[in-house]
């Protein structure tokens, strides 16, 4: 089974970080509302996504990825290598 973690930008302000096995599925339910971290806003947008083999892997990356700051996700989302190496010395 594959894993994906997802940023979503929330209302073109916020970003979520998430987990899933079904990419297309959780965008579904994201954008009804259904899902307690995204439901407060009116327009979610799809950035990023990494995929994995196993589950421990996508949950330690996710975990990872959500105790980054704005900037650094944003490089990240960008594929500013660069930028991500400087905010991971900062």
């Amino acid at each position: 089974m594959k894993w994906f973690v997802y940023i979503l930008l929330c209302d073109e302000k916020a970003y979520y970080v998430g987990l899933t096995s079904d990419i297309e599925q959780r965008l579904k339910s994201h954008h009804a509302g259904y899902n307690l971290g995204t439901k407060e806003f009116s327009k979610v947008q799809l950035l990023y996504t990494e995929q994995y083999q196993k589950r421990i892997d996508a949950e330690k990356r996710e975990k990872q990825i959500k105790g980054w700051g704005r900037k650094k996700k944003e490089a990240l989302i960008m594929h500013d290598l660069e930028s991500l190496k400087k905010l991971s010395k900062s």
